[in-house]
C-alpha cells in the first residue's frame, strides 16, 4: 500500500457537483531523491493513465519490499476536468471549457514570484540553497490566490511537483512514436530516460513559450541561477520533462507495462527505487532542438493523404503529404504536394484527415534550428 494516499478537493464548478485530485505517495515522506509523475493533464490523452496504473503496480511490489529509499508521488488521473469534457460522445480534454485555456499552459512562474524572497539569502553552499530555493517555491505557490476551478488545479498539480528532484509529465500525441520534451540544459538526463524508454526522437527546448508543466517545474533553478548570478550556487536541482507516450489510440498492456518498466529503472538508476536495473540501453536517436521540429501546415481546406509513414526520414523538400480539394479542377485530380522544409524524423501526425487552413498536421524532428520557428512560441496548442 503507499505510505499515504490523499484526495484533494478543487472548487465545487455548480452546486451538487465536486471534483478531486487522488495523491498516492510511496517511500519516505521528505526523502531524498524525490520523483513525481502526473498522467494525462491533457485529458484526452489517455495512454498516460494505463502507464500510471502499471506504475504503481510496480511501486506496490516495491513499497511491500522495502525497496523505496525516496519518495515516488504519482497523480494517477491529473485532470478531472477535463475528463469530464464531452460533446456529443466525444472527449474533449485539451481545453478548459470554462476559458482557461489549454490545460498544460499558463502555469504559475515561481521564479518570479519568488526572486524578492531569495535575494540576498543565498550562501556558498549548493545544498543549502537548493533546500532554502525549494521553501520559497513551496510558500509561493500556497501564497498564490486563486478561484476558478482549472487555475486551481494547476496551482495544486504544481505544488505537489515543485520540490521534486525528477518530473515526469504523461502525455501523447495523436498519432506518434514515442518521443519526450526536456531542457536543452539537462540534455544527459533527457538522453538517459530517452534510451530508458526507448525513444524514436528528444526534443530540447530552450524557450518553449506558454509556461507547461514541466518548465513551471524546472525553469525556476535556471531562471533564479540568472537573476541571482553572483549571489551564491544554484545547481539545476529539478530535471523536468514531457514524456509523449505515441499516439492517442496506442492503449494497450503491453506498450503501459513497458513503459512503466522503463521509467522505474530510470528511478533505480538514481537511487529512489533499490534494485538491478541492468546495463542501460542505447539511445536509439541523437537530441534535436525543439526549433528544429518542422511542423507542416495545411494551405487550404481538403482531404489529407499521407505519402510518407510516421518513422520515416524525410529529406528538405520531399513531399510528405498531399491535400485533396474534393470540389477542385480537374475533379479527382487536384492536388497540392505539401513538403518538408528540413531533413529528419517524421514522428507525430494528427489522427484526423480532414483538414483546415492554417491547420498544423505533421511534425519532423530535423538537427537544426529552422528560421521559421520562433522562440516563446514553439508549443502548437
Amino acid at each position: 500500500m503507499p505510505t499515504t494516499t490523499i484526495q484533494i478537493e478543487l472548487p465545487s464548478p455548480a452546486p451538487g457537483t465536486k471534483r478531486m485530485l487522488q495523491v498516492h505517495r510511496y517511500g519516505v515522506l521528505g526523502a531524498r531523491p524525490k520523483a513525481y509523475f502526473q498522467a494525462a493533464i491533457h485529458a484526452d490523452e489517455i495512454p498516460g493513465l494505463l502507464v500510471a496504473q502499471h506504475l504503481l503496480c510496480a511501486l506496490e511490489q516495491a513499497q511491500a519490499e522495502g525497496r523505496i529509499a525516496g519518495e515516488v508521488v504519482v497523480v494517477p488521473v491529473a485532470n478531472p476536468i477535463g475528463l469530464s469534457q464531452h460533446l456529443n460522445g466525444r472527449l474533449l480534454g485539451r481545453f478548459d471549457h470554462e476559458g482557461t485555456g489549454n490545460f498544460n499552459r499558463s502555469f504559475p512562474d515561481l521564479a518570479a514570484l519568488a526572486l524578492e524572497r531569495l535575494r540576498g539569502r543565498l550562501t556558498a553552499d549548493p545544498a543549502a540553497n537548493v533546500a532554502l530555493i525549494r521553501e520559497a517555491l513551496c510558500v509561493t505557490i500556497l501564497n498564490h490566490s486563486l478561484n476558478k476551478e482549472a487555475d486551481v488545479l494547476r496551482a495544486a498539480l504544481l505544488n505537489l511537483a515543485i520540490d521534486a528532484d525528477y518530473v515526469f509529465d504523461l502525455h501523447c500525441d495523436g498519432e506518434a512514436l514515442l518521443h519526450l520534451y526536456a531542457s536543452k540544459r539537462q540534455r544527459d538526463e533527457a538522453v538517459a530516460l530517452g534510451a530508458e524508454l526507448g525513444a524514436a526522437a528528444i526534443l530540447l527546448e530552450e524557450e518553449p513559450g506558454g509556461n507547461p508543466f514541466d518548465e513551471a517545474c524546472a525553469g525556476p533553478w535556471w531562471k533564479l541561477r540568472e537573476s541571482l548570478a553572483g549571489e551564491g550556487p544554484i545547481p539545476l536541482a529539478c530535471f523536468a520533462t514531457t514524456v509523449e507516450l505515441r499516439g492517442q489510440a496506442d492503449v494497450n498492456d503491453d506498450y503501459a507495462t513497458a513503459d512503466a518498466a522503463a521509467l522505474l529503472r530510470f528511478l533505480q538508476r538514481r537511487g529512489i527505487v533499490a534494485g538491478d536495473p541492468g546495463p542501460l540501453p542505447e539511445p536509439r536517436c541523437e537530441p534535436t532542438p525543439l526549433d528544429g521540429v518542422d511542423v507542416l501546415t495545411a494551405p487550404a481546406a481538403g482531404v489529407l493523404v499521407y505519402r510518407k509513414r510516421l518513422g520515416d526520414w524525410v529529406t528538405s523538400g520531399e513531399v510528405v503529404a498531399e491535400l485533396v480539394d474534393p470540389l477542385g479542377e480537374p475533379p479527382g485530380a487536384a492536388r497540392t504536394p505539401i513538403c518538408a522544409a528540413t531533413a529528419g524524423l517524421l514522428f507525430a501526425r494528427m489522427t484526423e484527415r480532414l483538414v483546415r487552413p492554417g491547420q498544423k498536421f505533421c511534425k519532423v524532428a530535423g538537427p537544426e534550428p529552422l528560421s521559421y520557428r520562433q522562440a516563446g512560441k514553439l508549443l502548437e496548442d
